[in-house]
């Protein structure tokens, strides 16, 4: 999993609140369980003219011009603004699996439906919790000025503005340690690796029978 550090992005106001799963990734494109390939099809129904399909090329398809997304000047974004309770609907990891492989690091709205809030730690994508009224502040700033960008210092629990204003967030100390050090739930278990094949050698000279 890549680290979270420090983060300095170009951010994509997407303007709409109860933002579900289903719309992040439809559910045609989740037979694959690769974690990768899922970027083209972020906010597939919305960014798209027609449905669309596993294995299709869809550099190809026809774009709704008016989805924020496709805007030039959102162009390489990689925060993601939205309003409350982002992520609800089904519990489809594939949904920040899709967040991630488009280049989104980080997604900052004033709240987050619970599934989804935890998958994003689980697979390196920082969900930020801010105020409504920051949110909104941020919404005013990000549409008035092209190529506004954000700085999102973990270490510090900071969302730093271009003009300078920081607003302060809350983390869980473990998730953070997680996100600072790269380490998934597969990373965490190897670094107790030596602590592990010890073990194995041990119960393997206990109960013989069971190997």
């Amino acid at each position: 999993m890549e680290k979270f550090v420090v983060h300095t992005g170009l951010v994509v106001p997407l303007d709409r609140s109860n933002v579900d799963t289903d719309a992040i990734i439809p559910k045609q494109y989740l037979k694959s369980i690769k974690r990768t390939g899922f970027g083209p099809t972020l906010f597939d129904d919305w960014r798209y003219n027609e449905p669309g399909e596993p294995g299709m090329d869809h550099s190809q398809r026809s774009v709704n011009a008016g989805f924020v997304l496709n805007f030039p000047r959102y162009a390489g974004a990689s925060v993601l603004l939205a309003r409350e309770n982002f992520g609800c609907g089904s519990s489809r990891e594939h949904a920040v699996w899709a967040l991630t492989d488009y280049g989104i690091r980080t997604v900052i709205a004033p709240s987050f439906a619970d599934i989804f809030f935890n998958n994003s730690f689980k697979n390196g994508l920082l969900p930020l919790a801010l105020p409504v009224e920051v949110v909104e502040q941020l919404f005013r700033e990000t549409q008035a000025q092209e190529g506004y960008q954000l700085t999102v210092d973990l270490p510090n629990q900071q969302v730093v503005t271009p003009a300078g204003d920081a607003f302060a967030f809350s983390i869980d100390e473990f998730r953070k340690y997680c996100l600072l050090n790269g380490l998934d739930d597969i990373g965490l278990t190897l670094q107790h690796a030596d602590d592990i094949r010890a073990y194995e050698v041990q119960r393997k000279q206990q109960a013989p029978w069971l190997f």
